[in-house]
């Protein structure tokens, strides 16, 4: 359902402060942010008590248009609270990006919204621009420093840090910068990636606090010497430089839902470039102080979640208690290869066809975690036929639950049954987290193990180029970090062409980008790009300000 056809119910909101208050958050850790919006301290997370049960909400291989995984973690948030549970949203920031771009905002719509949704869908509280700013900042010293006279030895030709802007703007993908003469800086080619996918929102979303951050800031890997060494931040005394800047984006923000359940929104890396997941100081902040954390992971479960467990889950120390799958009849359509102009017309039989896509996710998940609960995201034109299919195959086929998720039309009321068939499923599930790899694994047998268990390919090829990224990765004593695949989002193998469940199929890795801030390899599959473009009919083109009011960003 868009986000730009209904107008939420926000009777149920409160002042923020009191919101925080409903939690146990202790108001002297509040820093303001206008009426609406509040950062928390780090400290207060001593103020809390044993963390709460963590919910992961993931979905099938999307549609371009998603499939309101954003939606139905708030209709679950409110329908946890509508049954009388104390829950807490943790969720991931919006970008200029998709909200300009393909998709428009990011926080809901109907009556399963964040609040304030204008001002969290563009500025909020200017985490992303301070993650942009640190992220040039270092780039602009890299070159300062290559402008007075190089003293460490930089090889122009492999400087690996790239500039960030948040916007989808495919003309900075290549650039050459330091062009007009001696003055202007060391000619080199470079060029920009979109702010989710930079190594400082990696860092920031991955860090546990403050001294977390500066340590992982610290061993990025920016640049190669002549010789082959590792250059860092440390090295161009950058880092302290970089921590004033994110003082504040370290924090997470608290809002709330259109019923009043409080939100941490912070962080927003991509999950198709990046790891997907919001802050793990969100994440602990929300599950300190609330029974339920309810929580998402970028696009389908093939990337964000993998990554969720992978890399979150097994570095932060986190385990989900459930996991809920998103489903719905437009995406089972497309997987059943009805064409996007006909995604909206009733089609149960194509709804069956597309089955095996929704088959794959329930088992790739269940490795993880045990069975998750499919939650089919009720759209208006789902007609009765279409959703008895799917009721059907979790029944007999799948034997998992399943729950019609209707938080966009009914808000909490309309998110209770899928909050009950949670609640049940964390309490009765003993399957407990198991990670998909060994640590100890080489990158090359754990992107075997992704690639032919969780995308189901029958094989892997490493370029000349993946193998000498590896071969470096090694030198440098990287082997044991997890991996970040950088894959298309519109099907399980590396093409994006493939839809429903792809067999027979070969993963290519064309190179493997280093994040060891971060914590992880990203091994760049397909064709994907890290600086995504607009569509032909951007998101932008639909808004304006009237009034004073802003129009066509939900």
């Amino acid at each position: 359902m868009s986000s730009t056809s209904s107008t939420p119910n926000t009777a149920k909101m409160r002042p923020i402060q009191e919101v925080a208050a409903g939690l146990g958050i202790p108001q002297e850790y509040l820093l303001p942010y206008g009426k609406g919006k509040v950062k928390v301290q780090l400290e207060a997370r001593a103020a809390g008590r044993e963390p709460g049960r963590l919910v992961l909400v993931t979905a099938i291989t999307p549609t371009d248009a998603g499939e309101g995984k954003t939606t139905t973690s708030i209709g679950l948030v409110n329908g946890l609270a509508h049954i009388g549970e104390k829950a807490c949203l943790a969720l991931r920031e919006p970008s200029f990006g998709p909200t300009f771009g393909m998709k428009g905002g990011a926080t809901g719509g109907g009556k399963a919204t964040v609040e304030p949704t204008d001002e969290i869908n563009l500025h909020f509280t200017g985490d992303f621009h301070a993650i942009s700013a640190a992220n040039n900042l270092l780039a602009a010293i890299l070159d300062n420093h290559l402008h007075f006279g190089n003293k460490l030895g930089i090889d122009l030709r492999r400087i690996l840090w790239r500039r960030v802007i948040d916007l989808n703007d495919r003309s900075l993908r290549q650039t050459v910068i330091g062009l007009g003469g001696p003055g202007q800086g060391m000619p080199r080619e470079t060029g920009f990636d979109i702010t989710p996918a930079s190594e400082v929102m990696a860092a920031l979303c991955l860090a546990e606090d403050a001294e977390d951050l500066r340590r992982r800031l610290s061993r990025m890997l920016i640049a190669l010497t002549a010789d082959g060494e590792p250059i860092t931040p440390t090295d161009l005394d950058a880092v302290g430089a970089m921590m004033v800047v994110l003082r504040d984006a370290l924090m997470p923000n608290l809002v709330q839902t259109n019923e009043g359940v409080p939100a941490f929104i912070h962080g927003g890396p991509f999950a198709n470039i990046a790891h997907g997941c919001n802050s793990v100081i969100a994440t602990k902040m929300s599950m300190a102080f609330a029974d339920w954390t309810v929580t998402e992971a970028g696009f389908g479960a093939d990337l964000g979640a993998e990554k969720f467990f992978d890399i979150k889950c097994v570095g932060a120390g986190l385990e989900p208690a459930a996991v809920v799958l998103v489903a719905t009849a437009r995406a089972l359509k497309r997987h059943g290869k009805v064409k996007k102009g006909e995604l909206d017309e009733p089609n149960a039989q194509a709804v069956a066809a597309g089955l095996p896509n929704l088959f794959k996710h329930v088992e790739n998940i269940s490795q993880f975690v045990g069975p998750p609960v499919v939650a089919l995201n009720r759209f208006a034109q789902d007609s009765d036929e279409e959703i008895e299919v799917i009721r059907r195959a979790c029944a007999d086929q799948l034997k998992v639950p399943f729950a019609v998720c209707e938080g966009f039309s009914h808000g909490g009321e309309g998110g209770a049954e899928l909050a009950r068939a949670v609640v049940e499923n964390a309490t009765t599930n003993t399957h407990g987290f198991r990670p998909l790899y060994d640590p100890d694994l080489s990158p090359q047998e754990k992107m075997e193990r992704i690639a032919r268990t969780i995308y189901g390919a029958s094989r892997v090829i490493f370029t000349a180029q993946a193998k000498r990224d590896l071969k470096l990765m090694s030198r440098l004593g990287y082997d044991g970090l997890p991996l970040c695949v950088a894959k298309t989002q519109k099907s399980l193998s590396d093409n994006p062409r493939r839809v429903g469940r792809p067999e027979d199929f070969t993963v290519t890795v064309r190179g493997v980008v280093p994040a060891a801030g971060a914590g992880f390899l990203i091994p760049l599959v397909g064709t994907l790009l890290r600086m995504p473009g607009l569509p032909v009919s951007p998101q932008s083109e639909r808004m304006d300000l009237i009034d004073g009011q802003i129009v066509g960003l939900r």
